[in-house]
Protein backbone atom coordinates (compact mmCIF):
# COMPACT_ATOMS: atom_id res chain seq x y z
CA UNK A 1 0.00 0.00 0.00
CA UNK A 2 1.61 3.22 -1.17
CA UNK A 3 0.66 7.03 -0.73
CA UNK A 4 0.07 7.35 -3.87
CA UNK A 5 -2.42 4.19 -4.24
CA UNK A 6 -4.86 6.17 -1.64
CA UNK A 7 -4.39 9.39 -3.41
CA UNK A 8 -5.76 7.39 -6.69
CA UNK A 9 -8.62 6.21 -4.79
CA UNK A 10 -9.64 9.41 -3.02
CA UNK A 11 -9.46 10.71 -6.83
CA UNK A 12 -11.89 8.31 -7.85
CA UNK A 13 -13.94 8.65 -5.17
CA UNK A 14 -13.96 12.77 -5.40
CA UNK A 15 -14.84 12.51 -9.31
CA UNK A 16 -16.67 8.74 -9.89
CA UNK A 17 -15.02 8.60 -13.44
CA UNK A 18 -11.53 6.70 -14.11
CA UNK A 19 -10.09 9.01 -16.48
CA UNK A 20 -11.38 12.73 -15.21
CA UNK A 21 -9.53 10.88 -11.51
CA UNK A 22 -6.62 10.01 -13.83
CA UNK A 23 -6.42 13.75 -15.44
CA UNK A 24 -6.60 15.23 -11.97
CA UNK A 25 -3.44 12.89 -10.66
CA UNK A 26 -1.84 13.66 -14.20
CA UNK A 27 -1.52 10.01 -15.44
CA UNK A 28 -2.99 8.01 -17.62
CA UNK A 29 -5.99 6.52 -17.30
CA UNK A 30 -4.70 2.90 -16.92
CA UNK A 31 -2.15 4.05 -14.58
CA UNK A 32 -5.07 5.09 -12.19
CA UNK A 33 -7.02 1.78 -13.01
CA UNK A 34 -4.34 -0.31 -12.33
CA UNK A 35 -2.88 0.99 -9.17
CA UNK A 36 -6.19 0.66 -7.66
CA UNK A 37 -7.06 -2.83 -8.84
CA UNK A 38 -3.42 -3.53 -7.47
CA UNK A 39 -4.48 -2.00 -3.71
CA UNK A 40 -8.21 -4.05 -4.16
CA UNK A 41 -5.86 -7.02 -4.16
CA UNK A 42 -3.98 -6.00 -1.92
CA UNK A 43 -6.30 -5.83 0.86
CA UNK A 44 -8.29 -8.70 -0.95
CA UNK A 45 -11.41 -6.34 -0.70
CA UNK A 46 -13.36 -4.74 -4.24
CA UNK A 47 -13.28 -0.66 -3.13
CA UNK A 48 -15.36 0.55 -6.01
CA UNK A 49 -18.48 -1.05 -7.67
CA UNK A 50 -17.42 -0.86 -11.35
CA UNK A 51 -20.42 -2.48 -12.78
CA UNK A 52 -22.27 1.12 -12.56
CA UNK A 53 -22.01 4.76 -14.15
CA UNK A 54 -20.44 6.82 -12.75
CA UNK A 55 -18.61 3.90 -10.52
CA UNK A 56 -19.31 4.13 -6.20
CA UNK A 57 -17.69 2.81 -3.86
CA UNK A 58 -18.82 -0.32 -1.74
CA UNK A 59 -19.87 -0.73 1.08
CA UNK A 60 -16.66 -1.97 2.66
CA UNK A 61 -14.70 0.80 0.31
CA UNK A 62 -16.41 3.75 1.58
CA UNK A 63 -14.77 2.75 5.59
CA UNK A 64 -11.43 2.73 3.40
CA UNK A 65 -11.78 6.14 2.23
CA UNK A 66 -12.52 6.97 4.95
CA UNK A 67 -9.61 6.02 6.44
CA UNK A 68 -7.44 6.71 3.35
CA UNK A 69 -8.54 9.99 3.57
CA UNK A 70 -7.64 10.23 7.67
CA UNK A 71 -3.96 9.02 6.65
CA UNK A 72 -3.77 11.30 4.13
CA UNK A 73 -4.39 14.28 5.83
CA UNK A 74 -1.89 12.97 8.85
CA UNK A 75 0.75 12.60 6.52
CA UNK A 76 0.56 16.30 5.00
CA UNK A 77 0.16 17.27 8.41
CA UNK A 78 3.14 16.12 9.20
CA UNK A 79 4.79 17.61 6.20
CA UNK A 80 3.67 20.72 7.53
CA UNK A 81 5.32 20.24 11.00
CA UNK A 82 8.67 19.17 9.29
CA UNK A 83 8.59 22.33 7.64
CA UNK A 84 7.40 24.23 10.31
CA UNK A 85 10.72 23.00 12.19
CA UNK A 86 13.00 23.85 9.63
CA UNK A 87 11.48 27.29 9.36
CA UNK A 88 10.63 26.62 5.54
CA UNK A 89 6.89 27.79 3.78
CA UNK A 90 6.28 25.77 0.99
CA UNK A 91 4.06 23.00 -0.37
CA UNK A 92 0.93 23.43 -2.24
CA UNK A 93 -1.96 25.26 -1.47
CA UNK A 94 -5.67 25.08 -3.49
CA UNK A 95 -8.32 27.59 -2.66
CA UNK A 96 -11.74 27.88 -3.86
CA UNK A 97 -12.97 31.70 -4.31
CA UNK A 98 -16.37 32.96 -5.23
CA UNK A 99 -16.63 34.78 -8.27
CA UNK A 100 -18.06 38.09 -6.74
CA UNK A 101 -14.83 38.34 -4.96
CA UNK A 102 -12.50 36.51 -7.89
CA UNK A 103 -11.32 39.87 -9.64
CA UNK A 104 -11.61 42.38 -7.13
CA UNK A 105 -9.54 40.58 -4.39
CA UNK A 106 -7.62 37.88 -6.47
CA UNK A 107 -5.06 40.93 -7.90
CA UNK A 108 -4.74 43.03 -4.74
CA UNK A 109 -2.50 39.95 -2.78
CA UNK A 110 -1.82 37.55 -5.78
CA UNK A 111 2.00 39.04 -6.94
CA UNK A 112 2.85 39.88 -3.09
CA UNK A 113 2.23 36.47 -2.08
CA UNK A 114 4.02 34.61 -4.70
CA UNK A 115 6.65 36.86 -4.13
CA UNK A 116 6.87 36.48 -0.23
CA UNK A 117 6.26 32.78 -0.61
CA UNK A 118 8.29 32.04 -4.01
CA UNK A 119 8.15 28.20 -2.86
CA UNK A 120 4.60 27.82 -1.80
CA UNK A 121 2.35 27.29 -5.46
CA UNK A 122 -0.74 28.90 -4.77
CA UNK A 123 -3.66 26.94 -6.93
CA UNK A 124 -7.05 29.23 -7.43
CA UNK A 125 -9.96 28.06 -8.54
CA UNK A 126 -13.36 29.77 -8.83
CA UNK A 127 -16.47 28.50 -7.33
CA UNK A 128 -19.74 28.78 -5.62
CA UNK A 129 -20.41 28.45 -2.44
CA UNK A 130 -21.85 25.18 -2.67
CA UNK A 131 -18.92 24.45 -4.16
CA UNK A 132 -16.59 25.48 -2.47
CA UNK A 133 -17.80 23.51 0.65
CA UNK A 134 -18.31 20.50 -0.94
CA UNK A 135 -14.52 20.17 -2.18
CA UNK A 136 -13.28 21.40 1.22
CA UNK A 137 -15.00 18.05 2.88
CA UNK A 138 -13.83 16.22 0.15
CA UNK A 139 -9.64 17.42 0.04
CA UNK A 140 -9.81 18.62 -2.72
CA UNK A 141 -8.89 21.97 -1.61
CA UNK A 142 -7.40 23.61 1.66
CA UNK A 143 -9.29 26.99 2.05
CA UNK A 144 -12.34 29.03 0.81
CA UNK A 145 -12.80 32.49 0.17
CA UNK A 146 -16.28 33.22 0.19
CA UNK A 147 -19.17 35.05 2.07
CA UNK A 148 -20.43 34.16 5.76
CA UNK A 149 -22.00 33.74 8.24
CA UNK A 150 -22.54 30.39 6.85
CA UNK A 151 -22.80 28.44 9.87
CA UNK A 152 -22.21 25.04 8.58
CA UNK A 153 -21.25 22.72 10.50
CA UNK A 154 -17.89 21.38 10.68
CA UNK A 155 -16.69 24.69 8.56
CA UNK A 156 -14.53 27.60 10.49
CA UNK A 157 -15.00 30.58 9.77
CA UNK A 158 -12.23 33.33 9.77
CA UNK A 159 -13.54 36.49 9.06
CA UNK A 160 -10.76 38.82 6.51
CA UNK A 161 -12.89 42.12 6.50
CA UNK A 162 -16.43 43.54 6.02
CA UNK A 163 -17.67 44.64 2.54
CA UNK A 164 -19.61 47.76 1.84
CA UNK A 165 -22.84 47.64 -0.61
CA UNK A 166 -23.47 50.78 -3.11
CA UNK A 167 -25.46 51.87 -4.98
CA UNK A 168 -24.94 52.39 -8.42
CA UNK A 169 -27.41 54.60 -11.06
CA UNK A 170 -28.00 55.39 -14.60
CA UNK A 171 -28.00 59.04 -14.66
CA UNK A 172 -31.89 59.10 -15.82
CA UNK A 173 -32.74 57.01 -12.73
CA UNK A 174 -34.38 59.51 -9.73
CA UNK A 175 -32.02 57.98 -7.51
CA UNK A 176 -29.23 59.97 -9.02
CA UNK A 177 -30.60 62.87 -7.44
CA UNK A 178 -30.20 61.77 -4.09
CA UNK A 179 -27.30 61.85 -1.69
CA UNK A 180 -27.92 58.91 0.31
CA UNK A 181 -30.43 55.75 -0.53
CA UNK A 182 -32.43 53.70 1.57
CA UNK A 183 -33.69 50.27 0.83
CA UNK A 184 -37.01 51.08 0.40
CA UNK A 185 -36.06 53.80 -2.52
CA UNK A 186 -34.60 51.16 -4.75
CA UNK A 187 -37.59 50.25 -7.69
CA UNK A 188 -37.34 46.44 -7.80
CA UNK A 189 -38.36 46.56 -11.54
CA UNK A 190 -35.21 49.04 -12.34
CA UNK A 191 -32.70 46.96 -10.90
CA UNK A 192 -30.48 44.53 -12.54
CA UNK A 193 -29.40 41.58 -10.70
CA UNK A 194 -27.07 38.48 -10.64
CA UNK A 195 -28.48 34.75 -11.74
CA UNK A 196 -29.78 32.76 -9.41
CA UNK A 197 -27.30 31.01 -7.10
CA UNK A 198 -24.98 33.60 -6.39
CA UNK A 199 -25.40 35.05 -2.57
CA UNK A 200 -24.47 38.08 -3.35
CA UNK A 201 -27.97 38.28 -5.60
CA UNK A 202 -29.53 36.33 -2.18
CA UNK A 203 -28.59 39.16 -0.15
CA UNK A 204 -29.31 42.05 -1.98
CA UNK A 205 -32.88 40.15 -2.16
CA UNK A 206 -32.75 40.05 1.76
CA UNK A 207 -31.91 44.06 1.35
CA UNK A 208 -34.17 44.93 -0.87
CA UNK A 209 -37.07 42.41 0.12
CA UNK A 210 -37.75 41.74 -3.51
CA UNK A 211 -38.81 38.22 -2.89
CA UNK A 212 -42.01 40.14 -2.82
CA UNK A 213 -44.12 40.74 -5.36
CA UNK A 214 -43.11 43.97 -7.65
CA UNK A 215 -45.71 46.53 -8.88
CA UNK A 216 -45.17 46.46 -12.60
CA UNK A 217 -43.67 43.43 -14.90
CA UNK A 218 -40.35 44.28 -16.63
CA UNK A 219 -40.89 43.87 -20.70
CA UNK A 220 -37.36 42.37 -20.65
CA UNK A 221 -36.30 39.71 -17.72
CA UNK A 222 -32.16 39.53 -18.16
CA UNK A 223 -29.74 37.77 -15.31
CA UNK A 224 -26.22 37.48 -15.40
CA UNK A 225 -23.07 35.80 -13.19
CA UNK A 226 -20.80 39.00 -13.84
CA UNK A 227 -20.56 41.93 -12.14
CA UNK A 228 -19.50 44.18 -14.53
CA UNK A 229 -22.47 43.03 -17.04
CA UNK A 230 -24.82 44.62 -14.40
CA UNK A 231 -22.88 47.88 -14.47
CA UNK A 232 -21.98 48.00 -18.39
CA UNK A 233 -26.25 47.28 -18.38
CA UNK A 234 -26.59 50.37 -16.03
CA UNK A 235 -24.61 52.50 -17.90
CA UNK A 236 -26.13 51.98 -21.32
CA UNK A 237 -29.71 52.07 -20.02
CA UNK A 238 -31.83 53.39 -17.40
CA UNK A 239 -32.03 51.07 -13.82
CA UNK A 240 -29.82 50.43 -10.87
CA UNK A 241 -26.92 47.68 -9.55
CA UNK A 242 -25.58 47.05 -6.42
CA UNK A 243 -22.00 46.61 -6.40
CA UNK A 244 -19.46 45.53 -3.78
CA UNK A 245 -17.08 48.21 -2.60
CA UNK A 246 -13.90 46.52 -4.23
CA UNK A 247 -15.59 46.18 -7.69
CA UNK A 248 -15.59 49.92 -7.34
CA UNK A 249 -11.57 50.21 -6.22
CA UNK A 250 -10.73 51.00 -10.31
CA UNK A 251 -13.51 52.85 -11.35
CA UNK A 252 -12.93 56.41 -13.33
CA UNK A 253 -14.29 59.89 -12.00
CA UNK A 254 -17.07 59.59 -14.31
CA UNK A 255 -18.36 56.43 -12.85
CA UNK A 256 -17.94 57.24 -9.16
CA UNK A 257 -20.11 59.86 -10.11
CA UNK A 258 -22.87 57.05 -10.59
CA UNK A 259 -22.04 55.74 -6.86
CA UNK A 260 -24.73 55.89 -4.08
CA UNK A 261 -24.03 55.02 -0.28
CA UNK A 262 -26.72 53.53 1.85
CA UNK A 263 -27.88 55.70 4.60
CA UNK A 264 -25.59 54.75 7.67
CA UNK A 265 -25.36 51.79 9.11
CA UNK A 266 -24.45 50.76 5.37
CA UNK A 267 -24.94 46.78 4.55
CA UNK A 268 -22.07 45.35 4.51
CA UNK A 269 -21.12 41.75 3.50
CA UNK A 270 -18.43 39.92 5.65
CA UNK A 271 -15.47 37.80 4.13
CA UNK A 272 -14.40 35.17 5.20
CA UNK A 273 -11.78 32.77 4.55
CA UNK A 274 -13.22 29.33 5.61
CA UNK A 275 -11.60 25.35 6.43
CA UNK A 276 -12.24 22.52 7.88
CA UNK A 277 -12.54 22.65 11.52
CA UNK A 278 -9.71 20.14 11.49
CA UNK A 279 -7.93 21.17 8.81
CA UNK A 280 -4.13 20.90 8.16
CA UNK A 281 -1.42 23.20 6.20
CA UNK A 282 -1.94 25.97 9.10
CA UNK A 283 1.01 27.70 8.40
CA UNK A 284 0.33 28.17 5.04
CA UNK A 285 -3.70 29.35 5.56
CA UNK A 286 -2.17 31.41 8.10
CA UNK A 287 -0.05 33.25 5.30
CA UNK A 288 -2.38 33.55 3.09
CA UNK A 289 -4.96 35.19 5.39
CA UNK A 290 -2.03 38.06 6.87
CA UNK A 291 -0.99 38.41 3.05
CA UNK A 292 -4.73 39.36 2.25
CA UNK A 293 -5.61 41.78 5.02
CA UNK A 294 -2.35 43.57 4.84
CA UNK A 295 -3.04 44.09 0.96
CA UNK A 296 -6.95 45.56 0.91
CA UNK A 297 -7.13 49.37 1.02
CA UNK A 298 -7.41 51.15 4.63
CA UNK A 299 -10.59 52.12 4.37
CA UNK A 300 -11.96 48.63 3.92
CA UNK A 301 -10.27 47.16 6.67
CA UNK A 302 -12.04 50.29 8.78
CA UNK A 303 -15.53 48.61 7.67
CA UNK A 304 -17.67 47.91 11.04
CA UNK A 305 -19.90 44.77 11.11
CA UNK A 306 -23.12 47.16 11.98
CA UNK A 307 -25.21 45.86 9.06
CA UNK A 308 -24.07 42.75 7.78
CA UNK A 309 -26.87 41.09 5.34
CA UNK A 310 -27.66 37.35 6.01
CA UNK A 311 -26.67 35.08 2.82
Amino acid sequence: MTFTQLEYIIALDTYRHFTLAADHCHVTQPTLSMQVQKLEEELGITIFDRSKQPVVPTETGLEVLMQAKNIVKQRDALQDLIQHKKGILTGELRIGIIPTLAPYLLPLFIQQFSTKYARVKLVVSEMTTEMIIRHLQEGSIDAGILITPLQHKGIKEQVLFYEELLVYVSRQNALYRKQYVLAKDIDPDKLWLLEEGHCFRSQIENLCELRKMSTAGSHFDYETGSIETLRRMVDLNDGITILPELATLDMPGTQLQLIRHFKSPAPVREVSLVVQRDFVKKRLIDALKQEIITNIPEKIKKNKPANVLPI
